[in-house]
């Protein structure tokens, strides 16, 4: 959730002073979004992610599809809008049937709380695993995209890269998914 900021065209409801204000005080409810290739039985063959700047380490960090789900927006919807905001509109994503999520992962702004930190804010995540069939083409924040097989996706040294902990939110995926290794 830590990345360069786009200036958002559409922002959807708070200024950015008054999103840094509701932060310091409401947790903010986000999707995030495991991108998958599978084969034609549902088995995943690759998963992807994203490579992106961070502003609060001023680094370059590998992360997970993620955005803020707007206030009247479902979820549903944020979760196509932050796959095609991250992916490009040509990612043809599949969304799942039912908006229950995989996994719903909570990240706190001071370390040792979970396993997932996020320092800007108390924010929510519902975490899905959602199959994409077109092209890919990171836009926005993101540089690049990275394609990798279950197995190397679960190498520990890879999960340990992941920003803010989403190395175990990646391993959980792939659990969820049926992928043994």
């Amino acid at each position: 959730m830590t990345s360069v900021r786009t200036p958002d065209p559409n922002p959807g409801w708070l200024s950015d002073l008054a999103l840094q204000e509701t932060r310091s005080r409401v947790p903010i409810l986000y999707v995030e979004a495991v991108p998958a290739r599978v084969d034609s039985t549902g088995h995943i063959e690759h998963v992807g992610v994203l490579l992106r700047g961070s502003t609060q380490t001023n680094q370059i960090v590998r992360t997970l599809v993620s955005g803020r789900v707007f206030h009247g927006e479902t979820i549903r919807d944020a979760l196509q809008r932050n796959i095609e905001k991250d992916l490009g509109p040509a990612a043809f994503p599949r969304l799942p049937v039912s908006p229950v999520p995989f996994t719903v992962a909570e990240y706190f702004p001071l370390p040792g709380l979970s396993p997932l930190h996020d320092p800007r804010q108390h924010a929510v995540a519902l975490v899905y695993v959602v199959p994409v069939t077109g092209e890919c083409n990171p836009r926005q924040d993101a540089l690049e995209l990275t394609w990798l097989t279950p197995e190397e996706a679960l190498a520990p040294s890879f999960l340990a890269d992941l920003e803010g902990g989403r190395g175990q939110l990646l391993k959980q995926a792939l659990a969820w998914s049926g992928v043994v290794v």
